[in-house]
């Protein structure tokens, strides 16, 4: 107090932004290197309100708290868990409906183009948020989450009608893909409104819905079409998401204000900051093959002589570890960083690949490590990688950060399962090229992460927290 008395007796002085040097102040994405203090375990970012609201430009707020636990806050991630559990549940399952809609409704298609169908649907998911995003910002989840719910519900009752290739195109590939965009991006973002340090922990909660989902209905379905048919068994799973999605729509919510003057309308000119391009071009090869063995593992396992009945269940398997993946990585991310979670989790998914799949998977003891390993690594990718977003923007711009980095990874996962069927038809249906591709885009994604990382911080040193 006494030192801003003083501060106050002198007369103001004017002098350019740029030439600011309170050590106090701190960039966003900046570590604080100072080697005289002791790091704390996870940094908060502040940012000082210098916006000028005259002059068009927006009005972030200065200083923010952040509730970090209450009930308010729980329930939104409860609301989340919801509806990720249906929404990502479903994007989860794609390896069990692609392998019996390949080998039933449309068993006269290659797996090339019946995998459009899925990668379509996977980058209407990530394109779509593009605006949702910004929407979310300035006026909420109400108005997001509640349409995204009834088209994902119709999607699922509808494709249990479906026999012709356009059908599930239009039902799964565009209506579901759209649907699915409304609900994710609102359920992912709203918990950073009411997270800061431990905004990893909680994401990571949430993000277990989608784990949970992949697990149950693979199994769900797996003893439907043997009982009821495949008709009956996409009606029910239909119910099931009606009955979750109501609860994210009730419960999902946003705390801050939306930033004065602000926008429903993208702008990619925030791809100009290097370390938030840098990071965009990482989690694009990480989504590039991220999808791959998720949705190729149960064919992998026909093709390999395993039973249809344990070539189903190597799904559940494996996100059964993402749901480890998922909680776990995240209370650790708020200690060592985000970013180095990331790092690690990349290398881990990697090792799974080459180490694992490629020489052992032809074995049931190879498949099913390489299933473990592979789901609890992506897990902690899947639910780490928004908060890695948020540590390079302010959180009420949080959702158009996040959607626009998603936007153009929306590319990579439209490209990624027709590309794999292609690598599998030219390999003359062995896999070995497919493990290839997926862990080279893995080692990218692990370059492209530190770089980030290493121009947000001022530092290549693998240490520094962040």
């Amino acid at each position: 107090m006494e030192e801003q008395t003083e501060k106050s007796d002198k007369p103001p002085q004017i002098q350019p932004i740029a030439d600011a040097r309170d050590p106090t102040y701190l960039e966003k994405g900046q570590a604080d290197l100072d080697p005289n203090q002791k790091p704390d375990l996870f940094f908060v970012q502040e940012y000082p309100d210098t916006s000028n609201v005259s002059s068009g430009r927006v009005s972030l707020l200065g200083e923010e708290a952040y509730p970090e636990g209450g009930l308010r806050a729980w329930l939104v991630v409860l609301g989340s868990w919801s509806g990720l559990l249906a929404s990502l549940g479903l994007m989860n399952s794609i390896a069990t409906l692609q392998t019996y809609v390949a080998t039933h409704q449309l068993s006269d298609y290659d797996e090339g183009t019946i995998g459009w169908i899925f990668s379509f649907y996977t980058a209407l998911c990530f394109v779509c948020g593009v605006y949702i995003g910004p929407l979310f910002d300035k006026y909420g989840p109400r108005w997001l989450i509640g349409p995204g719910g009834l088209g994902v519900v119709a999607s699922v009752m509808l494709l249990s009608i479906c026999t012709e290739y356009w059908h599930f195109m239009l039902c799964w590939g565009i209506l579901n893909g759209v649907a699915t965009s409304l609900l994710f991006t609102p359920c992912i973002t709203a918990i950073g409104h009411f997270f800061r340090e431990r905004r990893g922990f909680a994401s990571g909660l949430a993000s277990t819905g989608g784990g949970l989902g992949g697990v149950a209905f693979p199994l769900l379905l797996q003893s439907l079409f043997d009982r009821v048919g495949w008709g009956w068994a996409m009606r029910i799973l239909g119910f099931v998401c009606l009955f979750l999605l109501i609860f994210a729509n009730l419960l999902v919510r946003k705390r801050l204000p939306p930033v004065k003057n602000a926008s429903p309308h993208p702008d990619f000119r925030i791809m100009r900051e290097k370390p938030f391009l840098l990071l965009t071009i990482g989690v694009f090869f990480l989504e590039l093959g991220l999808f791959i063995p998720l949705a190729y593992i149960s064919s992998y396992a026909l093709a390999n002589g395993f039973s249809e009945k344990f070539a189903f269940q190597t799904l559940p398997i494996l996100n059964a570890a993402s749901v480890f993946g998922r909680a776990l990585p995240g209370w650790w991310a708020d200690k060592i960083g985000p970013f180095n979670t990331n790092m690690i989790s990349l290398c881990i998914t990697v090792f799974s690949l080459y180490a694992v799949w490629w020489p052992f998977g032809h074995t049931t003891a190879g498949l099913v490590i390489f299933a473990l390993l592979f789901g609890f690594s992506t897990g902690n990718n899947i639910s780490i990688t928004p908060v890695c977003v948020g540590k390079l923007c302010h959180t009420q711009n949080y959702g158009r950060y996040y959607a626009t980095c998603y936007t153009v990874v929306s590319v990579a996962v439209l490209l990624s399962l027709p590309v794999a069927g292609m690598i599998v038809n030219a390999a003359d249906g062995g896999y070995w090229g497919l493990i290839l591709f997926t862990g080279l885009t893995q080692l990218i994604a692990v370059v492209a992460m530190y770089a980030a990382k290493a121009a947000s911080v001022g530092s290549w040193s693998p240490w520094t927290n962040f």
